[in-house]
């Protein structure tokens, strides 16, 4: 189907010009070329061709625009011609001859001449008949060869065609493609670039790398000098492309990386839960992850309990299983040793919705708690936690915790991940399991024989049964006996929150055991993959549609090895079953009275679906040929092999089914028989409309050859085996069609993405440029999606889920395709790193998408057997082998021969086992309906005749058993072996002993062995003679195939030790071309080597296939002999293709060794440093005694060596420390490899350049400058003022100017204190005095910790403006990508924008700190990681150097870095180009000897004092049972061992320490300060909790002056006192002179002038008694502060500061234990001391007392009924506490029998406390239990609790209402009892807040509140109470008593007396008595013993009446 033009001629042109015409359809255009100097008509004779997947539209248009071509300037349009296509669509032939258009739409002279075919979509492939249509255009000319990019980008089947002119550019043109294929497609073969692990078996096409020069020609051909970033790159970018349509690209990670165990550890810290539901509880929280479960403390009689309490979980599981695991959160009242308690509420999250966040944690926040058992409730409060889940590897960045002052906004904090709402509601899953079939059998067959035998039953061996996991909840349907194809239509319904937070369901067929249940196969659902929570997104739903199960072989095994693919952990090898199944979502309406409201997991019957709702059967054909089978492991080389290629169970000889078939009626029977027909086994035979069709699906058994001694290869010379089989599935062709459409746009995506990558890494011009062609393909191929989806048709077997996601994708496509247009106009060269962040966004979500849940024709697997045994096997999904008359609709295999190499199943391919490849074959596969049959062939390289079975022979479809290739070429293989680098350490020295393998089609050959080197240069040329290849020379040419090197390490014993593998695609050259460029010699390329699925090193080499024509060899180009005496008949790799070198200096500077470990037991005592690079080298001076002085007495020597021009190609340099043992032995330490010496390379500078001595830092100022202000005069000064620093918003104004200019920098300093003055002066006077007082605390009470609170702040204000700043750029981004498309006004706004910003940042900053009121503070810098990582290394000039030695470990996750680590040399190199030009030196003060390391200190050791300051530890892991720690600190450093064990800190997991150490130290011996956090224990040994390790040396040498962080200000007493011995201006005066700085010159005025800069600031300073002096001080600080601005020798120092480092621990390798604050100080020996270490010794608490006088109550319920005279009433008494003392609680007396809810008190309680005024926070101590050894520190809030009760004689009294008062803020009390409501507990963010710290006394009425039976709050009553805050000693000044008592005693309450109202109106009270209350009973009573006296008369009266009667008196 496609539509084809041909553009003929264009006539009626005016004057004399280069003519270009474009041709556009459905936005995809093609260029003509370009015709030179044509007059008045341009012939163009070119055809174009557009395939196109859907109906062309009758309205649509075809574009044909005509242009003069310009080479320099843009291309001008002379015309365009449009036409509607309606009558091309109706007659499928046009001829047209029609004049242009201009811009204006009127008619020019200028006619053109056109003819239009258009060929139609009719169904099946049967019917189409035009010849030129199937095949390749029948005319090949150079125009195939050379416009085809645009097309081939797009749509890699279909090459367009040209006819015409052939001339000389015919040549050129040629050669240009010839280019392409060979280099730029495998380039592609420096195949995988590191790739998200996430989808490792999901392989894409690798990146080609796309030359830059090539671009640049195409884009000056194509576009014809158009303005290069405007031009078009869609169709240059098809240069990396696959060329040929043949061959698809192997995957080169072989290692499956799921189902590998790996280490997580999951931290929760449960701080709080508020509004917990229910009266008094003691609640306990339990966490529990998986199974395993633990519990925090109980906290009594309170609703918000606090914990602070940390739990750590560690697992060792595959990732799959980690993240499907449940944490959940539960809250339970009252739980002891004897009752488990009852549950409040619980909150439930899978571990991977945690792993997914940023950061992969959650940082306190609340969880909503809900009760499970009742759905109709509401939430039952929530739990304030932190959730973090730690990979390998993982570094949590924890949120700096400083006081906690912000009030927690609940609502604004859920603990829920993104997108889902805080009110989830109840919904249902169900979960309809209908039926399954294929299933394997899974018991012994011995019983079933025996039974066969006795009864002849013959059963089926398998009772399955489904087992649905969701949400931690199970359920399972019935179990069906004896059945392979068991019927249940039972539906599972969960019942859990949705959105609900667990990610995937699991299902799982498992077969009913009485032993045990194994599982037969398990399928996860991913819930995103079948919802989508947009606005227009959809709930839940899946089918009815099958789902295929994957796992291990079938064949029953009592202990099957593989058992646990069947769990669904890693790939599964073989077909297990398929499941019918789906799945609906339903929101439950809680108010519903008749729901059922519990969460138990329910199973019912459901009704069954019918046959048909699946789809339509089809008959499948599956054809494949396997045309090369090489490399087959040496183990299994022996024994016969052959190949089995299964579908399903279809093709399946050995193990697919045991039972009979039913046999399929001729058409299609009823559906009972056709889903029998999937068990069908492929021996038996069917009849079929071709004659008898029987399905071959293994090759015949061959023995192998030997290739060498590690591999054998099957004979498939001309003979290749071929398979077929056909099946019969479901036709759901439809959803793989549109997951095949996205994959290919993501493919090719990916593609372009890792070219960019490369060009920016390899620093090609331009990459901007080619990410631009990107966007283009993607914008185009997202609408190619939409307009091919559209028509999908609509037939019945669509699920909902299909039709969901069909929109959505339309949606989410059509969307990404104009964000990707808007993108494209945004792409610049400063704007490229961002912009690829988004496209790598697309990226994710392209593959996301691409993923069809519902699945419909299984995987494919290729087994290798031998001797019927299962070997190895490759998974192929069906969807890339699947056949679509479409071209993007056809899976990337389909039709194309893959390398797949065969892996090992199982474990047992994991680790080493599965790097070995266990066989490569190259096989062609075809998957389609039986009725598009036709073309199954039409892929396979040419030249071949088929061989078929007997019954075939004449009927032309029949598939071929065999194929023989007749044509064959012989070529010649050379591989130019150059070099490899970053090789892995295979040896136990560290190094390995590396040779390459060769091996192309069955032939092999190996490069020499280098003996200890990770970087062998072998430059070696092997030649591979004679290499046979099958098919037409043609296809040779786009498509050899592949190349693979697998580099080996030689063993003197055993076997060579695999290290890694790549892959390449020779250059090939036919006989019939020149060798000659551009394209021969080939150049040399690296290529990334695997080893497993992580790099083991780069391998540089070419290699280029060469025919050999009718001339034989002579023919080639010659090979130089060996040149070389030396290496014997070793080829070296020629001339034109090893590397252009030129002669280099190496300068090593040798500075020292560091903590070198034994060598085989034996101290290193005479090291020596080897060093080398290419062959030359150079070595130290020998070091005489290691342990007396590790430094090198010789510090600077060079060699000379020729390198590579290049500087991409540099080998790398090794770095080797050897021991010089006695008696001359040598022993290799360890060693080193710098495998880039890029960052060493000194380039002089350029002498045009004026001033060379700019830094780089200074240009880019320079640029910003020329771009915005003016420039500047050379000379003269600039004045910059540097605004006074507003302490939070840093508005940081940076100048940079002309290196020889002279500025001034003003620093004004003096305004604050100028402002502190003022202040002082007000004395107060101000408004509101309170306020002002408290702002301005006085001096001496602010110490360290002031300064350090004031930081954090700084520090988390900062954070979060980044934070605001990044989102608010983001929305920006997204805006303009929105509004991109409506049109160009927004340019005018965009320019306006940045302007506004500013000013408005400018007037928001200095607002800011007063909102704060907060004093000025001098402050510190809080670093939140390590000063390292912010100084890089402070390795400016003196780097250090890891030596390694060892092999690296096995495993995937190697045996790390660190364990191999024996020691460090420090040192430095510079490479230069020799010779250097005079002017460096001749420089003044040039020392030869130091080369290019000039002025740099001795190396002689040094005393220092080190002051170590520890501040304290956050999140420390716990270390003690009780999940908590008693940490104290360790120190080491040299021989200084300090324990400070007596000072440990009890039951902490957040210490804060507050100490300084003082350590005198010598550098170079002691140089590795260790800082460790041990666990105190009281028996036994303490535990190492985890330690961070500090070079010092490299701190105390650096330029950035880490010896003494500079303070913000200078001050000579008070808090921030000035640290360092040395002053400012002392430092300033030596910086300038070790830069050789001009200055510092003070001037007068507060002026300063350094260099050419000129600074400015205040000149006088106070003393203790506020003397002022004058001082240069402030001004040589101000220059220290902006050091950085210095031109040449400035850098950025370290200013005063608290660095926070990770503790780790060695048993725990990359998983943070927890971080440390500190800093250190370092002073020389031999300078003045420093003054003593600054006091930042823990804040003591300050002691208060706080008297809370309860006045009165108010309208409190009335519980009881009195006795006597029935009325309500309550015995009130009110108790109180502080939070965290409960045992302290108080009571006032009881208020008997008040009335009315009145209570009168005047009761004093008296709550002392210690109070830590910075943190906010009450201090407590106290021992955790009677056992425990000794007090904990506790802090706690500072919550005042005051409750009421109904006091009860005998029974328990009665709760009746709280209230919680935050002492620091709450809610002002009401002035009477009237206007005290429930708003002030419920509405507390809009009342004003008081602080009882501020206000000292409060006095007010506050409302008492309880739950109600519908958990709402109402008010149970109010309380008058008085607050009263005293320091102790205020406390003890004016005493007073507890209740009423001395001193200061409160008066009695005046309560009036109802409690002895009967005794004084005794007949009121009778009256009541008897009248209401004992009325019935009196009635009763007296019933009751009237009738006793009637039975006791009668039994009385009753002898004499009888005596009487019988006597008969």
């Amino acid at each position: 189907m496609a539509l084809q033009l041909q553009l003929r001629t264009v006539s009626g042109l005016r004057g004399r010009a280069d003519r270009i015409a474009k041709a556009a359809f459905r936005g995809l255009s093609f260029y003509t070329r370009v015709l030179e100097n044509c007059e008045d008509e341009a012939r163009f004779d070119e055809t174009f061709r557009w395939p196109v997947a859907s109906n062309i539209d009758g309205n649509e248009i075809l574009e044909i625009q005509v242009f003069n071509y310009s080479k320099v300037f843009t291309n001008r349009l002379i015309g365009t011609f449009r036409m509607v296509l309606q009558k091309v669509v109706e007659e499928g032939h046009v001829e047209v001859m029609d004049t242009l258009i201009d811009d204006n739409n009127s008619a020019i002279q200028t006619s053109i001449s056109i003819e239009i075919r258009y060929q139609a979509l009719d169904g099946t492939v049967g019917t189409w008949n035009d010849k030129e249509f199937l095949e390749t255009p029948s005319v090949h000319s150079e125009g195939d060869s050379r416009y085809p990019l645009e097309t081939d980008s797009l749509l890699s089947g279909h090459r367009q065609s040209t006819d015409g002119s052939v001339g000389k550019s015919n040549q050129q043109s040629t050669e240009r493609s010839f280019r392409r294929a060979g280099k730029g497609v495998f380039s592609a073969m420096k195949l995988g670039k590191a790739r998200p692990t996430k989808d490792d078996h999901r392989k894409q096409d690798e990146p080609a790398v796309l030359e830059a020069e090539d671009l640049d020609r195409k884009v000056m051909r194509l576009g014809g000098g158009l303005d290069p970033d405007t031009i078009s790159l869609a169709s240059v970018t098809a240069v990396t492309t696959n060329v040929s349509n043949k061959r698809s690209k192997p995957d080169i990670k072989m290692e499956p990386s799921a189902g590998r165990p790996m280490d997580y550890q999951i931290s929760i810290t449960v701080i709080e839960a508020r509004q917990l539901v229910g009266l008094n509880m003691d609640p306990v929280v339990c966490v529990e992850v998986g199974e395993e479960k633990k519990y925090t403390s109980m906290k009594e009689s309170t609703n918000c309990p606090y914990y602070n309490e940390y739990f750590v979980f560690d697992f060792h599981v595959p990732p799959d299983v980690m993240f499907d695991k449940i944490i959940k959160l539960s809250v339970i009242h009252s739980k002891n040793l004897l009752r488990s308690g009852t549950l409040v509420g619980s909150f439930k999250m899978d571990v991977g919705t945690v792993y997914t966040q940023p950061e992969h944690q959650f940082y306190h926040k609340w969880a909503i708690l809900s009760d499970p058992e009742d759905l109709t409730a509401g939430l039952k409060g929530y739990l304030k936690c932190d959730i973090a889940v730690v990979g390998k590897g993982d570094n949590i960045k924890t949120p700096h915790k400083a006081n906690e002052t912000e009030e927690d906004d609940i609502e604004g904090n859920l603990l829920l991940p993104d997108g889902v709402p805080p009110e989830r509601q109840w919904a249902r899953f169900y979960i309809k399991i209908y039926r399954a079939e294929g299933l394997p059998r899974m018991n012994t067959s011995i019983m079933a024989n025996v039974k066969k035998a006795l009864i002849g039953e013959n059963k089926d061996l398998v009772d399955p049964y489904v087992q649905v996991a969701f949400a931690g909840q199970k359920g399972k349907t019935s179990v069906q006996k004896s059945s392979y194809e068991p019927l249940w239509n039972e539906q599972i319904i969960f019942t859990e929150m949705f959105p609900p937070l667990c990610k995937r369901i699991k299902i799982q067929i498992r077969d009913s055991d009485k032993v045990n249940d194994v599982a037969i196969g398990t399928h996860f659902i991913d819930l995103r993959k079948i919802s989508n929570e947009g606005d227009k997104g959809y709930l839940p739903t899946f089918g009815p549609a099958w789902v295929n199960m994957y796992g291990s072989t079938r064949n029953y095994t009592l202990m099957d090895e593989h058992q646990e693919l069947n769990e669904g952990l890693g790939e599964g090898v073989s077909f297990r079953a398929r499941l019918l199944m789906s799945l609906a979502v339903e929101i439950l309406d809680t108010s519903n009275p008749e729901i059922n409201s519990s969460t138990e997991v329910q199973v019912e019957q459901t009704t069954p679906v019918a046959d048909n709702c699946t789809g339509k059967m089809e008959e499948f054909f599956l054809f494949g040929a396997f045309l090369e089978a090489t490399m087959i492991d040496r183990k299994i080389g022996d024994k016969p092999i052959n190949f089995e290629v299964t579908i399903g169970n279809y093709g399946n000889q050995i193990d697919g089914m045991t039972k009979p078939v039913l046999r399929r009626k001729k058409e299609g029977g009823d559906g009972d028989e056709e889903e029998s027909e999937l068990l069908h086994n492929s021996s038996e035979d069917e009849a079929d409309e071709d004659g008898e069709m029987v399905s071959v699906s293994s090759s015949q058994p061959m023995k192998p050859l030997v290739t060498d001694r590690n591999y054998f290869h099957l004979p498939y010379f001309e003979k290749k085996p071929c398979i077929y089989i056909k099946s019969w599935w479901q036709d759901q062709r439809r959803r793989l069609y549109n997951a095949n459409i996205m994959d290919k746009i993501a493919d090719k995506l990916e593609e372009g993405l890792n070219d960019v990558q490369e060009m920016i890494k390899t620093e090609k011009p331009h990459p901007e440029r080619r990410l631009r062609g990107v966007l283009e393909e993607l914008s185009s191929g997202c609408l190619r999606f939409v307009t091919l989806a559209d028509k999908d048709q609509h037939h019945s077997s669509r699920t909902r889920l299909d039709r969901e996601r069909l929109k959505s994708c339309m949606r989410e496509l059509e969307n990404m395709g104009q964000q990707a247009t808007t993108l494209r106009s945004q792409v610049k060269k400063n704007t490229m790193k961002d912009k690829l962040k988004q496209v790598q966004n697309f990226l994710q979500k392209l593959r996301f998408l691409a993923d069809e849940p519902q699945h419909t024709i299984p995987d494919i697997f290729v087994w290798m057997m031998s001797n019927n045994k299962r070997i190895a096997y490759a998974r192929v999904p069906s969807k890339d082998i699947l056949y679509s008359i479409v071209d993007e609709e056809m899976g990337k295999d389909c039709a194309k021969v893959k390398t797949v190499f065969l892996k090992l199943p199982g474990k047992r391919g994991f680790g080493p086992a599965g790097w070995t490849v266990q066989a490569k074959m190259e096989i062609y596969l075809w998957l389609g309906l039986n009725k598009q049959r036709k073309d199954f062939l039409s892929g396979l390289p040419c030249g071949f005749e088929e061989k078929k079975t007997t019954r075939g022979q004449n009927l032309p479809s029949f598939p071929p058993i065999s194929l023989l290739y007749t044509k064959k070429q012989v070529f010649q293989l050379r591989a130019h072996m150059y070099q490899a680098r970053s090789l892995f350490a295979a040896d136990s020295s560290g190094l390995s002993d590396p040779f390459a393998r060769v091996f192309f089609t069955s032939q092999s050959q190996c490069t020499e062995v280098l003996n200890e080197t990770l970087c062998p240069t072998w430059d070696q040329l092997l030649v591979f003679d004679n290499v046979e290849l099958y098919g037409e020379a043609h296809e040779m040419r786009d498509d050899p195939p592949i190349i693979v090197i697998e580099i080996y390490d030689q063993d003197t014993v055993g076997k060579a030790d695999f290290m890694g593998r790549t892959f390449a695609k020779p250059v090939v050259k036919m006989s019939d071309e020149q060798y000659c460029p551009p394209r021969f010699p080939p150049q040399l390329e690296y290529y990334q080597i695997y080893r497993g699925n992580s790099t083991a090193g780069d391998l540089l080499a070419a290699f280029e296939l060469l025919q050999i024509g009718s001339g034989g060899k002579s023919d080639l180009p010659p090979i130089d002999g060996p040149t070389d005496i030396d290496r014997g008949p070793i080829l070296p790799v020629p001339l034109g293709i090893r590397p252009v070198l030129s002669k280099y200096r190496v300068e090593i500077l040798f500075w020292g060794l560091r903590d070198l470990k034994r060598v085989n037991l034996a101290q290193v005592d005479r090291p020596r440093v080897d060093i080398e690079c290419a062959g030359k080298g150079v070595q130290s001076a020998l070091i005489q005694n290691y342990k007396k002085n590790p430094n090198f007495s010789t510090l600077v020597k060079w060699f000379e060596v020729d390198l590579p021009e290049n500087e991409l190609l540099h080998p790398p340099l090794n770095i080797r420390v050897v021991d010089c043992r006695a008696f001359g032995r040598y022993t290799l330490v360890g060693s080193h490899t710098v495998s880039s010496l890029r960052k060493f390379i000194y380039r002089p500078p350029d002498k045009k350049a004026q001033h060379w001595n700019m830094t780089a830092k200074q240009l880019k100022g320079y640029l910003a400058m020329a771009n915005g202000a003016p420039r500047s005069r050379p000379t003269g000064e600039i004045i910059v003022n540097m605004e006074p620093e507003v302490p939070i918003k840093k508005m940081e104004t940076m100048v940079k100017l002309e290196a020889n200019s002279d500025a001034v920098v003003k620093v004004d300093v003096s305004e604050e204190e100028k402002e502190k003055k003022k202040k002082k002066k007000k004395g107060g006077g101000g408004g509101g005095g309170e306020e002002i007082e408290e702002e301005e605390p006085d001096e001496s009470m602010l110490d360290w910790w002031s300064k350090y609170f004031a930081s954090i702040e700084t520090m988390k204000e900062q954070l979060r403006q980044q934070e605001a700043a990044a989102a608010e750029a983001e929305e920006k981004e997204e805006m303009e990508i929105a509004d991109g498309f409506k049109g160009q006004a927004k340019n005018k706004e965009k320019s306006k924008t940045p302007k506004d910003d500013k000013k408005k940042k400018q007037q928001s900053a200095p607002e800011l700190p007063e909102k704060k009121n907060k004093q000025k503070i001098d402050e510190l810098k809080v670093f939140n990681k390590e000063l390292e990582t912010e100084f890089d290394n402070f390795e400016d000039w003196l780097h250090t150097f890891n030596l390694l030695r060892g092999k690296i470990g096995d495993n995937d996750d190697n045996a790390t870095e660190e364990e191999r680590i024996v020691g460090r040399f420090k040192g430095s190199m510079c490479v230069y180009k020799v010779p250097l030009p005079d002017d460096i030196t001749k420089e003044a003060g040039y020392d030869p000897t130091f080369g290019m390391f000039q002025g740099i200190p001795s190396n002689d050791p040094i005393n220092v004092l080190v002051r170590v300051y520890i501040v304290r530890a956050t999140d420390l892991h716990p270390a003690d049972i009780n999940g908590k720690a008693d940490p104290y600190i360790a120190i080491k450093l040299g021989k200084t061992d300090i324990k400070d064990k007596e000072n440990y800190i009890s039951k902490q997991l957040n210490p804060v320490f507050g100490k300084s150490f003082d350590i005198e130290a010598t550098f170079p011996m002691e140089s590795m300060l260790t800082v460790a956090v041990y666990d105190w224990d009281l028996v036994g040994t303490d535990d190492l909790i985890g330690e961070t390790k500090i070079d010092l040396e490299n701190r105390y040498y650096s330029k950035h002056r880490a010896t003494c962080g500079v303070s913000q200000t200078y001050s000579i007493h008070g808090y921030n006192i000035w640290r360092d011995p040395m002053k400012p201006s002392q430092i300033l005066s030596k910086l300038c002179k070790e830069g050789k700085v001009d200055g510092p010159h003070f001037g007068p005025g507060g002026r300063v002038k350094v260099a050419n800069r000129v600074y400015t600031g205040p000149t006088e300073i106070e003393d203790e008694n506020g003397q002022k002096k004058q001082t240069d001080e402030h001004l040589a600080l101000t220059v220290l502060r902006h050091w950085e601005d210095v031109p040449r020798a400035g850098c950025k120092l370290v200013p005063e500061h608290v660095e926070t480092r990770p503790l780790l621990n060695p048993d725990k390798p990359g998983i943070e234990q927890g971080r440390l604050e500190m800093w250190v100080d370092m002073f020389p020996m031999d300078m003045p001391a420093p003054g003593p270490a600054i006091d930042i010794s823990p804040r003591k608490p300050k002691k208060y007392e706080l008297r809370v006088i309860v006045w009165n109550t108010d309208e409190v319920i009335l519980e009881d009924d009195d006795y006597f005279t029935g009325e309500k009433s309550s015995d009130i008494f009110v108790r109180g506490w502080l939070k965290g003392q409960q045992e302290d609680k108080q009571d006032t007396d009881v208020h008997y029998h008040s009335l009315t809810g009145e209570g009168n008190f005047n009761w004093r309680y008296i709550f002392p406390f210690d109070y830590l005024m910075a943190e906010e926070k009450i201090v407590i101590s106290k021992k955790e239990s009677m056992f425990s050894w000794d007090e904990t520190e506790y802090k706690i809030p500072a919550r005042l609790t005051l409750q009421v009760w109904d006091a009860d004689h005998f029974s328990a009294d009665d709760f009746l209402g709280a209230i919680e008062l935050d002492l620091n803020r709450f809610p002002r009390g009401a002035k009477t009892s009237k206007q005290c409501s429930l708003e002030m507990v419920t509405n507390e963010a809009e009342l004003p807040m008081v602080s009882i710290f501020k206000q000292k006394r409060v006095k007010g009425w506050w409302p008492f509140v309880a739950r109600d039976e519908n958990d709402e709050l109402e008010i149970t009553g109010k309380v008058e109470a008085e607050l009263h805050l005293l320091t102790a000693e205020e406390a003890e000044k004016s005493p007073a008593g507890l209740a009423r008592n001395e001193p200061d005693p409160l008066e009695k309450p005046n309560r009036p007396d109802t409690s002895f109202i009967w005794f004084l109106n005794p007949l009121k009270s009778i009256k009541y008595l008897i009248c209401t209350r004992y009325k019935w009973l009196i009635i009763k009573i007296v019933l009751a013993l009237l009738l006793l006296i009637m039975v006791a008369l009668f039994l009385y009266s009753m002898p004499g009446y009888m005596v009487k009667k019988l006597l008969g008196a």
